[in-house]
């Protein structure tokens, strides 16, 4: 028979291992792109014992908030080296003689699946897709042959991306890497002496809610997530290319600060308690060189340690204009820079060939329901 019908709840099982021996493993959640990522939250006094351990072909889910997100949460572990997960995920792994791992996944990389999964989510407030709903959850699964040989395509592409983006490492390694080498050899700068406030105001109403950007912890402008409806917007400081914005308040934010510059062509605007500044002498110091100190974890930790106050800790403009980088030659920044840009220009590729991976899946999987369904035919 080429193809069966299956209930996920047929071909998986739990696979709850805990890290009894307290392994120093790296600690990940997963995103709505059903990406493994680094964790964002404070795990300096959690107990390791606890959480559960990823080995490759492993599976890992959560079902809360599937029908808010319009997202499965899903992810499939691929990497050698071990992981550890929150013990509020469901972890499981398949029977490889009914399914191949990146088959499934394959199914799950999908808009559509996404949309079923909210669909099938319960009606209350959280709209969570429990677990027995998900396992409940019907497929079409062709043989182990013809899997195969859709994942095999799959894979293929997969491995490109990873070589691609690995040299995309070896460039910011570099960054990093100079940037330490001028720390230890030459002596550094209060950037006071380089940098101003801005208190630029929407006054004249010439930005409208298509220009309004909020922070986000990774440094980056992103889209408000606040209502707006019937909200001034003339108090709003405005934000041009090459300046900079962040949020003084640096309590509840993960130990990072939120801020954002500005890299691009179009002008934003932000909240007015956001601290607005640029750099200006451009001849002595590079913006961008400004920035890449500021997108440091030693940067997050300073602005942490340095924050000062009782229910909201703050880093102020006066705590900002104290720190000390190095400033070196105009030209050596530049240069700097350059690599830095090659870098940031690369991951933009690197993403839009995840997307392109992302769009393949569901061709595939079509593609292998219709070789079902040419032999049913046969």
């Amino acid at each position: 028979m080429k193809y069966s019908r299956l209930k996920i709840g047929e071909f998986i099982k739990l696979c709850n291992y805990t890290n009894v021996e307290d392994r120093n493993l790296p600690i990940y959640g997963i995103n709505k792109d059903k990406e493994f990522m680094p964790t964002i939250a404070n795990t300096s006094n959690v107990d390791k014992k606890k959480y559960k351990i990823m080995t490759k072909s492993r599976f890992i889910f959560s079902g809360m908030q599937t029908g808010r997100d319009q997202c499965i949460r899903i992810g499939l572990y691929e990497k050698e080296s071990d992981i550890l997960v929150s013990p509020a995920y469901t972890t499981f792994e398949v029977d490889e003689k009914k399914i191949l791992p990146e088959y499934l996944f394959m199914i799950f990389k999908s808009s559509e699946k996404d949309r079923y999964g909210a669909f099938l989510s319960d009606g209350s407030i959280r709209a969570n897709l429990d677990w027995e709903v998900f396992c409940g959850i019907e497929l079409i699964v062709p043989s182990i042959e013809i899997q195969k040989k859709y994942v095999d395509v799959y894979k293929s592409m997969l491995i490109n991306q990873e070589v691609y983006e690995k040299g995309i490492e070896d460039l910011k390694l570099v960054c990093d890497a100079t940037i330490e080498k001028l720390r230890r050899e030459m002596p550094s700068k209060k950037i006071k002496d380089y940098i101003q406030p801005l208190d630029d105001r929407n006054n004249k109403g010439l930005y409208d809610v298509n220009n309004v950007k909020g922070l986000s912890i990774q440094k980056e402008f992103i889209e408000t997530k606040a209502n707006l409806r019937g909200v001034s917007l003339t108090s709003y400081k405005v934000v041009k290319p090459e300046s900079f914005a962040y949020v003084t308040v640096t309590s509840r934010n993960s130990d990072k600060i939120t801020m954002a510059y500005n890299r691009t062509s179009d002008t934003y605007i932000v909240s007015s308690s956001y601290i607005v500044f640029e750099v200006s002498k451009q001849d002595l110091l590079n913006p961008e060189y400004l920035f890449m100190f500021f997108e440091r974890s030693e940067f997050d930790r300073y602005t942490r340690f340095h924050s000062w106050g009782s229910a909201r800790e703050t880093f102020t403009w006066d705590d900002l204009v104290e720190v000390e980088i190095p400033i070196p030659d105009i030209k050596v920044q530049n240069s700097i820079v350059d690599i830095y840009n090659a870098y940031i220009t690369r991951m933009e590729i690197n993403e839009k060939l995840k997307e392109q991976i992302k769009d393949i899946c569901p061709v595939l999987i079509k593609g292998s329901l219709e070789e079902v369904a040419k032999s049913e035919k046969v």
